[in-house]
């Protein structure tokens, strides 16, 4: 009989050993990561100090982080980013949900599949960058055309990557859901997304570094705020101090919304 506050399950030596070991695996990547960014921001610093590379081109951490603070103290990094981030935000959600939505619309509809198949790897082939003028001029210039032209480069490869990943769910737990009475919706909910959520979760963070594309091409073209603004106006006035912190403050957001998207997989795996 258990006693108060016994544990139920308990591990052998040798589970808890290779449980251990994999936290330290974990643990030294983890570290390794940081250590890399770390050294490669001191090596960037000491280089244009010591006049091994041309700062005009390459600026230099401490030049960036001067502007950035300059920035922060006038308010006006805030507001770029504020801008960038929300068009990136709704590019994002508008590209993954119709990508979605589109590739389940495929699956249910075997002979829609099959028409639209030629049509979807010409769509993918498309530079949707080189488009994003007639996009943006489609749209609307302003908030409307980037936020389509993010959500139009992640949305064929979410309809794509999803629409394989449904047909390739093992033909057998379907044909038992069959045998069962299942109807179509009910082997989409039980069986194919299911069987799908690490393409799912996939697709979500490839899909942020694609809609942060599609926001700074649209940027380029016609913003007058934002990120892709900064890194534009940089370049056309030679201030290269400018476009690295752009670029840098690009790669932190960026990498905090993959970390969140990444955290976000773990969390629904256990659920």
């Amino acid at each position: 009989m258990l006693k108060k506050n016994e544990p139920i399950l308990s591990i052998s030596k040798e589970q808890g050993e290779y449980l251990q070991s994999i936290k330290k695996e974990q643990l030294f990547i983890k570290i390794s990561q940081v250590l890399l960014f770390v050294m490669s921001i001191i090596l960037w610093e000491l280089a244009a100090r010591h006049n091994f590379i041309d700062t005009f081109l390459t600026s230099s951490p401490g030049a960036i982080f001067e502007l950035i603070i300059r920035f922060i103290k006038d308010g006006s990094l805030f507001k770029h980013l504020y801008i960038s981030t929300m068009e990136t935000i709704v590019g994002f959600f508008a590209g993954t949900i119709v990508g979605l939505m589109a590739a389940v619309l495929l699956w249910w509809f075997e002979r829609l599949a099959k028409i639209m198949d030629p049509y979807m790897v010409i769509l993918n082939s498309l530079p949707k960058t080189a488009l994003a003028p007639i996009i943006i001029l489609w749209a609307g210039m302003g908030f409307s055309g980037i936020v389509v032209t993010a959500a139009s480069i992640s949305v064929i490869v979410t309809t794509m990557t999803l629409y394989t990943g449904f047909v390739n769910v093992e033909k057998d737990k379907i044909i038992l859901l069959k045998t069962f009475g299942a109807n179509k919706f009910q082997i989409l909910k039980k069986v194919i997304i299911p069987a799908n959520f690490p393409n799912i979760m996939s697709v979500i963070k490839v899909n942020i570094g694609l809609s942060w594309i599609g926001v700074i091409v649209g940027e380029f073209l016609v913003s007058k705020a934002g990120i892709g603004y900064l890194i534009l106006y940089g370049s056309q006035t030679f201030k290269l101090d400018l476009v690295m912190m752009g670029v840098f403050v690009l790669g932190v957001v960026a990498a905090i919304m993959y970390f969140f998207a990444a955290w976000l997989e773990k969390k629904l795996i256990k659920y």
